[in-house]
């Protein structure tokens, strides 16, 4: 039995959404010199095409074809990155697992220490990004904030500025697969499992070419998913808000029946029955339609649940090297 049949395979998962722009310069001189570099591991390369509408399964497909080490996984249309990324860490096979961007914005070249980490005993080695130096003034409040109210709502395992750029072991994979749920965050549970972990600090590179896919609207989405499938506190914060309410305005209905109504109204404030109907009703419908908001985003993700549709469907007439 040769030697290579001995080695451990390292499988790297790669999401892409219409990244023709860059994706060649990426994967030729970025990725795969890096990947050339592990001399210890057999490796593979998934790339996982979600729907892309311009040239970039095209231009994979090229990359494919002279290079069996490369998979393609081409998704029937765009399921976002959440589904992917799931797609790939289902069909990928080796010991150990590394997701990434397809961006150039993680740099490939810190593999190795990942890989380093994981051969010392850690079953997810995760990047955590610099993530306050290259954003604007709205991204990084969004951020910090992002991360403050996730630990409130009892989420203690995501650690703020960690990223979809890490290892998980084959026992992280095998246990990630047997989730159920259909509007997952990758990472956030990643970090429910638990297991070892360890994290590689890195500097957020520049954008090679192109524009994100994910624009505000889609990473507010994503922090609403984030609060409601990883916790049920929004529930009971506002049970307590409306314990607090309810308190409240039975104080101020109480006051107000005592001062204008037994006392004669000593203070002058005559609060006459539209202005106390409008107060009263006016905040408490605000109240309800916040609680309408929060108990259909639940209501959403159970919905989605029983209907128990793929998370995914491959085009297998367009992947590549799959066995």
């Amino acid at each position: 039995m040769s030697l290579l049949s001995h080695k451990k395979l390292i499988s790297i998962v790669v999401p892409i959404h219409n990244e023709e722009e860059g994706i060649v310069d990426f994967l030729s001189n970025k990725l795969l010199p890096a990947v050339n570099n592990i001399d210890s591991y057999k490796n593979e390369i998934i790339l996982v095409d979600d729907g892309s509408t311009d040239n970039t399964l095209a231009k994979i497909t090229t990359l494919a074809d002279d290079n069996k080490e490369i998979k393609i996984l081409a998704l029937s249309r765009n399921f976002g990155k959440e589904a992917a990324l799931s797609a790939g860490l289902q069909y990928a096979k080796g010991d150990a697992v590394i997701t990434i961007d397809a961006d150039g914005q993680q740099p490939p070249e810190l593999i190795p220490k990942f890989i380093k980490k994981w051969e010392e005993g850690a079953d997810i080695v995760t990047g955590v990004r610099d993530h306050y130096t290259k954003h604007g003034f709205i991204q990084k409040l969004g951020s910090k904030l992002f991360y403050k109210l996730l630990r409130k709502m009892g989420n203690k395992y995501t650690v703020p500025g960690s990223t979809d750029f890490r290892l998980i072991s084959r026992l992280v994979v095998d246990e990630f697969n047997n989730l159920p749920e259909h509007n997952r965050i990758t990472r956030g549970l990643i970090d429910w499992l638990g297991f070892n972990q360890e994290y590689i600090e890195y500097t957020y590179g520049v954008r090679m070419a192109g524009r994100p896919s994910y624009n505000m609207k889609k990473l507010t989405r994503l922090a609403l998913d984030s609060f409601v499938s990883m916790s049920n506190t929004p529930l009971m914060f506002l049970g307590w808000l409306g314990a607090i309410i309810t308190l409240l305005s039975g104080i101020l209905g109480l006051f107000i029946i005592i001062q204008q109504y037994i006392l004669g109204d000593p203070l002058g404030l005559y609060w006459n029955g539209a202005v106390q109907m409008t107060v009263f009703i006016t905040f408490l419908i605000g109240i309800v339609l916040i609680s309408q908001a929060i108990t259909a985003q639940y209501i959403s993700h159970i919905h989605a649940d029983t209907q128990d549709r793929p998370l995914y469907i491959i085009n297998k007439k367009n992947s590549k090297n799959l066995k």
